[in-house]
Formats: C-alpha cells, sequence, structure tokens
C-alpha cells in the first residue's frame, strides 16, 4: 500500500486529511507562550481571529528530522511505502528534514520537494492521490509528481502590505505607501519562490492583473487538480474576484460553486495577512 503524507503548509488541516485517506504533518504556530499545531488545534479561522487580534507576527517552527522521522516510522510498520510532500526547498528546511529522514527507510520513503506552498502543494497532493487510486507503482507516481510540478502556477492578490512590514520583507515607508496608494501585489510562486510579479491599484484593477496572468501563462489544465484560495475571515474578495473572471471558468465548468475554494493557513497567511486571493492550477 502507497501512502501519502503532507506538511499542513498546504493549508490541509488533520480533519480533511482523514477524509482524503491521507496523513498530514502540523508545523507549529507560537503566539507569544503560546503553542499550537496548524490545523490540528489551531484551526485556519481561528488562527486569522488570533492574526488580526495580535499586535505581533506568531512564529512557525519547521517540522524537524525527529517529527519526520517519527511519522515514516509508523506509517511504514506494516510494509507500507510512502510519498511525502513538501513546502518548497527554497522558503523552509521542511524538505530538507524530511529528507534527511528518509535515508533511514530507502525504498520505503519517497520526499517531493513540491516547490510550491499553500493551495499549489495542495494540488500536486490532489494528483498523488488520484494516480495511488489509479494503481500505479510508486516508482512511476514519484516520477509523474517531479514531472507535473514543474506545471504548477500559484498567482495571488495581497490585500495588504502591513503583514510583509511586520515579518520584515518589505520596509515600513514602502508599505505606508503603498497603502496610501491602494496597491495592492500580485505575487507568484516561480522555481519555488514567491516573487513579485506585478502591481495593482484597487481591487478590480488587481482582479484583471490576476485573470490575464492566468491566461499569459497558458490558461488552465481543467484536467488536472486546481482550486481558488483566500485568507482571512471572509471569502468576499474571492467571490467578487470570481464575479469578475466567470468567462475564464464558464467554458469548463457549468456550475462554480463546484470550483474548490481553500482557505489559506498559518504557514503562508502569517506574511500575506487577511483578505488575499488566489488561484493555483496545472498549465497547458
Amino acid at each position: 500500500m502507497i501512502k501519502i503524507l503532507i506538511d499542513s503548509a498546504s493549508d490541509i488541516e488533520q480533519e480533511e486529511a482523514q477524509k482524503m485517506g491521507i496523513d498530514m504533518i502540523p508545523v507549529e504556530v507560537c503566539f507569544g507562550e503560546e503553542t499550537y499545531l496548524d490545523g490540528v488545534n489551531l484551526s485556519h479561522s481561528r488562527f486569522f481571529e488570533k492574526l488580526i487580534e495580535s499586535d505581533d507576527l506568531p512564529k512557525t517552527s519547521m517540522i524537524n528530522e525527529y517529527r519526520w522521522d517519527e511519522a515514516f516510522g509508523k506509517l511504514t510498520e506494516n510494509g507500507d511505502q510512502v510519498i511525502a510532500i513538501t513546502l518548497s526547498s527554497k522558503l523552509s528546511g521542511i524538505y530538507s528534514c524530511a529528507n534527511e529522514a528518509a535515508r533511514h527507510y530507502l525504498g520505503k520513503v519517497f520526499v517531493i520537494d513540491s516547490l510550491n506552498a499553500a493551495t499549489g502543494e495542495r494540488i500536486l497532493c490532489d494528483y498523488a492521490l488520484s494516480l495511488v487510486e489509479k494503481n500505479f507503482d510508486i516508482d512511476y507516481i514519484v516520477h509523474e509528481l517531479n514531472e507535473k510540478k514543474k506545471k504548477i502556477q500559484v498567482i495571488a492578490v495581497v490585500d495588504t502590505l502591513k503583514y510583509l512590514r511586520k515579518g520584515g520583507r518589505i520596509s515600513g515607508v514602502t508599505a505606508l505607501a503603498g497603502e496610501m496608494l491602494s496597491i495592492k501585489p500580485v505575487v507568484s510562486v516561480i522555481d519555488g519562490e514567491v516573487k513579485l510579479v506585478g502591481k495593482a491599484i484597487g481591487s478590480k484593477k488587481s482582479n484583471n492583473l490576476l485573470m490575464q496572468l492566468v491566461q499569459k501563462c497558458g490558461g488552465i489544465d481543467f484536467s488536472m487538480p486546481y482550486g481558488l484560495m483566500y485568507s482571512g475571515l471572509s471569502d468576499e474578495y474571492l467571490q467578487k474576484y470570481l464575479r469578475d473572471s466567470a468567462a475564464l471558468w464558464q467554458e469548463h465548468i457549468d456550475d462554480l460553486t463546484k470550483i474548490p475554494i481553500y482557505l489559506i493557513g498559518s504557514t503562508i497567511g502569517t506574511h500575506v495577512g487577511p483578505n488575499a486571493i488566489g488561484v493555483a492550477f496545472f498549465c497547458r
């Protein structure tokens, strides 16, 4: 039997992972003296409640080699094989720790660097699950995942620069100027790193830019997993984007309410803050 293990940077919570038939290993999140397990005893919605209430950014800690080793040991004890999918190695040391732990389980554990995060990591997991369900052998699945992950596109609009400033990603002056001008940065995951791909003033222009960037990279392969994502306590901004971009979806999907929508969790949510929206897909 082939089992799928994924970290919580994929924004898959524990209860959902159980329904999917996979295992999830959580990132630890610290608000002051309080430590939580992402997606286990800290839901994504509760995370944003605490983030908005807090003056300081929470701290997330890497999943260390010991925790990966513990998970691999448990999952392989009956002779099963494991495919572990991780947050991009260029964003965290999670992949490195998982890879080191996997050395103790040669032929049993295979670690995939998703080169992505959030819903981008999640849709690679969805694809892995579909291959397992079709009874492909593990070597074929690992090869497919490493090839297909190159086609994943994640494009997102960040509503506020406040949290990027708090995390030291941009200067206070830049953040203040951006807030005053209502500048909304558009970011993408490129070669495993988050990069700025555009700026827009106001939500309408940012939605238009988001649509243009989706089309620019060749459009969405609707035969593969895809999804929309948002951060915060409401999906109001995402629903507006969905209405604005209806033409992009209606040709392929009869009912727009069936488009998968996911709430961003703590790993990425710490940096983008509330009201970010995005799309993740395999390009054609």
